[in-house]
């Protein structure tokens, strides 16, 4: 059978299940996930930075990384930066060569990690000068925001302690606050600073922002500014983020997702290698919510990023690899029956329930994707127009040594 024949009898078992197939094209054609510049560099563990061929330089050539993603997926057209990685004289060049490439710069991430006056905290150090260093350095991310017209601060801190008694916990926590607040005044009413946890590492007895209702704590406190980001490397092994993305939905406190993979702990797999039902389950919230007029705007209204260390794969394929599974996943989540799911969930029957929830899963959405894609004017198979692109190996002429996160 032709792709057209295959997707004619797709499109009709799925209105056959009750599915407006046109509304989720629709839906599909307009979700964006943003990729990071850190993600087309060298990067590796805490082990070992294994040195790739062709990476970018500096921040231009990740833009152009960037570009190529963007080129064959057609949901990507935003770069989140992190400063001081990516830190130049003319930001304003910055912005007009992304827009030449049909980019635009997203987030912008402050690094409070790598700075050797950061040792023993940021924000929470106990000298009142390497708080008000941490500090400043945020104003700066906010005013290259400005610059370049991006609208989110994401702020993750590595601070917190390794042993019982290393520092005073409460009054770190009051540090923190200050310096939070601080930061959002200095905000643009329109900007957002999304506020990002870690249970552990590199701290590895307490961590200041240590899970969701920590960083939901904070950006209630800090008002209308602030909203909780989700890493999804960033929790406990078993952890059900489904449901705390539920939950923050229904506060309206939930602001981005960084999405990646993981095993054991934070590990920066590629998005949905290894668990891509917890993937699915959670887009199974953010449908849900998109279609409740109490939470529709906060869903609407969430940045997605992925956030991976690509530390053995090509990074570019690596990219795109994690991009086509968040949408497959989104793509499944919109194909969800939800009358049939409700009706299910209020005579509770949980079977039904659970079965209207996995059919979706489990059905096959390339159809879906490759008409969606033709319709949008791209190559059906992202990955094969990449590599057949002659990009990747174009790219080899810039030689070993570029631009890492160390």
């Amino acid at each position: 059978m032709t792709r057209d024949q295959i997707y004619a009898l797709w499109e009709q078992r799925q209105k056959d299940r009750g599915i407006d197939v046109e509304w989720v094209k629709e839906r599909l054609k307009s979700f964006k996930v943003e990729t990071p510049s850190w993600g087309y560099g060298d990067s590796g563990t805490r082990f070992k930075v294994f040195k790739q061929r062709g990476v970018p330089r500096n921040l231009f050539e990740k833009l152009e990384d960037a570009a190529q993603v963007n080129k064959v997926t057609g949901m990507c057209p935003t770069v989140a930066i992190h400063i001081p990685w990516d830190k130049v004289d003319d930001f304003e060049k910055v912005k007009e060569y992304a827009a030449s490439l049909g980019l635009k710069i997203g987030a912008v991430n402050p690094n409070l990690f790598q700075d050797d006056d950061y040792k023993f905290g940021s924000l929470t150090n106990t000298d009142a000068s390497v708080r008000r260093k941490a500090i400043d350095h945020i104003m700066e991310c906010i005013e290259i925001a400005r610059k370049v017209d991006s609208k989110i601060i994401s702020l993750w801190l590595a601070d917190g302690t390794n042993y019982p008694g290393q520092g005073d916990i409460r009054a770190r926590k009051n540090w923190l606050e200050e310096a939070l607040f601080e930061v959002v005044n200095a905000m643009d009413s329109d900007m957002r600073l999304l506020i990002e946890y870690k249970f552990f590492e590199p701290a590895f007895y307490h961590t200041d922002i240590a899970d969701w209702g920590m960083a939901y704590a904070f950006a209630m406190k800090l008002g209308e500014k602030a909203q909780v980001l989700v890493d999804l490397g960033h929790h406990p092994l078993g952890t059900n983020v489904e449901h705390i993305v539920a939950f923050l939905l229904d506060e309206g406190k939930i602001g981005g997702f960084h999405f990646n993979n993981k095993k054991y702990a934070d590990d920066d797999l590629i998005v949905g290698s290894i668990n891509p039902y917890e993937l699915f389950l959670i887009f199974n919230e953010l449908v849900a919510a998109s279609l409740d007029p109490k939470t529709a705007k906060t869903a609407e209204n969430i940045a997605y990023m992925i956030d991976q260390s690509h530390n053995i794969e090509p990074k570019i394929p690596a990219m795109i690899r994690s991009v086509l599974n968040v949408q497959t996943a989104y793509a499944k989540a919109l194909l969800v029956n939800r009358e049939v799911l409700k009706e299910a969930q209020m005579r509770n029957d949980v079977m039904a329930a659970e079965a209207a929830v996995r059919e979706a899963f489990e059905c096959d959405v390339m159809p879906l994707l490759e008409a969606v894609r033709e319709e949008m004017g791209l190559a059906p198979d992202p990955m094969k127009a990449y590599l057949e692109s002659g990009y990747g190996e174009k790219i080899l002429e810039r030689g070993i040594g570029g631009q890492g996160w160390e």
